[in-house]
């Protein structure tokens, strides 16, 4: 039977350094505006001291409704002065760490099965264009569902709702995803069936 799967590029392909990237910002904002800025401790715990203009920064990166020129300039403001924006670039790509060659592979074996892969992010163009520079995505997948073209993120209903209309209603969609939230989401909008990694999808498929 083909199946549809659907994968998270963040936490699920790709690895984030969530901590490197917090005191990455740390150094050039201090501990006090990176809490604020991206509502975590040093420790990559979430707090709650976070300013709502700083908050609807983050969102509206995430959903596309503001440019990567406009991000980084606007977190400048909350920088120590004189911080280029290269250097407040660097920080934010920080978050990004490796990507194992076998996942990508995993991926390729399913679509040599005749299964159908699409990748479904919450993310930013920044760390999506790097990505994809690096590491091909496009010759991967059969199709992206990103959050910044979308203008919607998991884990709202709608995002999910979005997804299968454009897939055409499908019943046999596997949805890959590291968060909860967005796997519960998946789920009680779609019906899709979830799984939290790659590696529990490769020992669900090979124990059948």
């Amino acid at each position: 039977m083909r199946l549809i799967y659907i994968f998270d590029l963040g936490g699920v392909l790709i690895n984030l350094n969530v901590n490197r990237c917090l005191q990455a910002f740390e150094r050039i904002m201090g501990e006090e505006n990176m809490r604020l800025v991206l509502g975590m401790d040093s420790r990559g715990e979430g707090v709650k001291a976070v300013s709502i203009a700083s908050k609807q920064l983050m969102v509206d990166f995430e959903r596309g409704m503001i440019s990567p020129e406009t991000f980084l300039a606007q977190i400048r403001q909350y920088c120590h002065p004189g911080t280029t924006t290269d250097e407040i670039l660097e920080a934010w790509m920080s978050m990004l760490d490796d990507l194992p060659e076998e996942r990508l592979a995993f991926v390729d074996s399913l679509r040599a099965k005749g299964h159908s892969v699409y990748l479904l992010s919450n993310g930013n163009d920044l760390h999506y264009d790097f990505i994809n520079r690096k590491y091909g995505l496009e010759s991967h997948f059969d199709g992206f569902f990103l959050s910044q073209k979308m203008h919607m993120a998991k884990p709202e209903p709608e995002i999910f709702e979005a997804v299968q209309k454009e897939l055409g209603n499908p019943e046999n969609v596997i949805f890959i995803d590291d968060l909860q939230a967005n796997r519960l989401a998946a789920e009680q909008t779609v019906h899709w069936k979830t799984f939290d990694s790659i590696d529990t999808l490769r020992l669900n498929i090979s124990n059948k």
